[in-house]
């Protein structure tokens, strides 16, 4: 039973890092070097400082806005603190794209804050002076609005478990609140820390549709122009693989930046929180509704009252089959996630040797890897595999069967698996260490074999966790953009592609409804997320 079992881990394993393997193949297949040539003194120097500076201005904002509000929230009680424990974590569910929508039809030249000031002022264009929000530091901005809960989320954690007993020690030796967070609190943050900007900045290099609304030129518009506009896969496949290095090269720093450093706390206790009273409770309130309201309460009452602005003509038979389409590939993804999650996890449950450890973890290398990234490396081999196919079929039966992949959502769903099958693998792995292995062996003395326990024992104790993989691999593929641009059959929307089409045409009213319908979506892992956080 075992070895069947291992042979089905390293087969999904192969199949998920095939995609990365073939970016790699094909940054040496054929006459390369004079589309690197031109790729190097035309867009390669652009691609890689945009990508750079971008990389820098998510990772010092999404810092220190995470760290700030994680630290009001679990070292110091001011009103409002409880609400915003949890609210905090809402502007995860609003994509990076749909917020540069909202904001551009609300600070743009003919916008109603623009307008507000030139009727009140009576200033024409030229009189004044007001930051272009479509540029590199407004992608950065929106960014950091709906990416810092990651670094807010393990910071105060972090704090929680660390930051009591050590913060005291360090004020009872007469250090300052401020000297004392600096100077030691901040320090025993710092793997947590490092960890939510990683995941930030690689959730930031993966992302097509704000960069592209705004017309910034990073490696993934030019995965996409190169693909699509000039139809060059080898230039494809050469910046995806100049991406991917990119993004390996974040995690390896991020690695090194520890050193030989180790983070352990001796003992736990409920954090002592200091009370705020006066204008410093005013301060960490502001602190903690700033980014609340920018990364979701302001874009979603905005996009709700366009949603209602277009009254029945937003709910017709095309928004009703692009809903379909998003729920069914975001369903069979989920589903497809989970079942091959649980066959991982466990076979390294029975066998858990070095190479079951290595299957795993290059399965994990898949949600490092941006979604652009993922549909050219699918692209490129499925294609040769379709094009096989139908010659194949043309023989045996005497007529030619089309695109049999990529003509339909199986290329499409097999790329979704690449990308998240990592997050239900980290999430059922997690389910199953909280099993005692004494499970295991009670089952084996009443005669079930692996399978049946699997199936009598585990997957019942795992409910809770493969509900919450499945939803969050759910929620993923519904806000994913870039892969399902690339790889969506012909005439296959959906409510994420829709939505960036539309606002691509300026038509923002007509794609809120689909915008909102995403964000609403997204919002229950948050809920599921921050119900576990109250709980705990």
């Amino acid at each position: 039973m075992r070895s069947p079992l291992v042979f089905l881990s390293a087969l999904i394993g192969v199949l998920v890092a095939l995609p990365v393997f073939s970016v790699g193949v094909n940054l040496f297949a054929g006459d390369t070097a004079a589309a690197w040539a031109h790729l190097a003194e035309t867009v390669l120097a652009e691609y890689a400082m945009n990508s750079l500076l971008l990389a820098l201005y998510v990772g010092i904002g999404v810092a220190a806005l995470g760290v700030a509000t994680a630290w009001f929230t679990a070292m110091t009680d001011f009103p409002g603190r409880r609400s915003f424990e949890w609210a905090l974590l809402l502007p995860l569910a609003m994509p990076a794209y749909v917020l540069a929508y909202v904001y551009t039809d609300l600070l743009q030249f003919v916008g109603p804050v623009q307008t507000f000031l030139r009727e009140t002022f009576g200033w024409r264009r030229g009189d004044y002076w007001f930051p272009e929000i479509r540029s590199l530091g407004g992608a950065a901005l929106m960014f950091v609005c709906v990416l810092y809960p990651y670094v807010y989320l393990l910071v105060r954690t972090a704090f929680l478990e660390r930051g009591s007993s050590t913060f005291e020690a360090a004020r009872s030796l007469g250090l300052s609140p401020f000297d004392a967070f600096l100077r030691v609190s901040l320090p025993l943050a710092r793997p947590a820390v490092a960890a939510g900007v990683a995941l930030a900045l690689m959730e930031t290099l993966a992302d097509y549709g704000t960069v592209a609304y705004f017309a910034v030129p990073t490696f993934t518009t030019g995965i996409y122009r190169a693909w699509f506009s000039l139809g060059d896969r080898i230039a494809a496949a050469q910046l995806a693989g100049a991406l991917l290095a990119f993004v390996l090269l974040l995690l390896v720093l991020e690695r090194a930046s520890r050193g030989r450093a180790r983070f352990a706390e001796t003992g736990r206790r409920e954090a002592l929180r200091r009370p705020l009273a006066g204008w410093q409770a005013a301060g960490a309130f502001l602190v903690c509704l700033l980014p609340l309201a920018l990364g979701f309460l302001l874009p979603a009452g905005l996009l709700l009252k366009m949603a209602l602005a277009e009254g029945d003509s937003a709910f017709g038979a095309r928004y009703l089959a692009l809903a379909t389409n998003s729920l069914t590939v975001a369903g069979i993804s989920a589903l497809l996630a989970v079942m091959l999650a649980v066959l991982l996890a466990y076979g390294q449950r029975l066998r858990p040797n070095g190479a079951m450890r290595a299957i795993n973890r290059i399965v994990g290398l898949g949600y490092a890897v941006p979604g652009s990234v993922i549909a050219v490396g699918v692209l490129i081999p499925v294609t040769r595999l379709d094009h096989w196919l139908a010659v194949r079929w043309l023989e045996w039966f005497g007529e030619n069967p089309g695109l049999l992949l990529t003509g339909g959502i199986a290329a499409l769903v097999y790329a979704y698996l690449a990308r998240f099958l990592a997050i239900a693998l980290h999430t059922v792995d997690a389910g199953l260490a909280r099993i005692t292995p004494s499970m295991d062996a009670a089952a084996k003395s009443l005669g079930c074999g692996p399978g049946e326990t699997l199936r009598r024992v585990h997957v019942p104790l795992l409910s809770g966790s493969l509900f919450t993989a499945g939803l969050i691999v759910f929620v993923d593929v519904m806000k994913e953009l870039p892969a399902t641009l690339v790889m969506r059959p012909f005439n296959f929307d959906t409510l994420a592609t829709q939505t960036f089409i539309l606002a691509a045409d300026e038509r923002l009213a007509e794609a809120s409804t689909a915008a909102l319908a995403i964000v609403g979506v997204g919002l229950l892992p948050v809920i599921l997320l921050a119900r576990q956080i109250d709980r705990r």
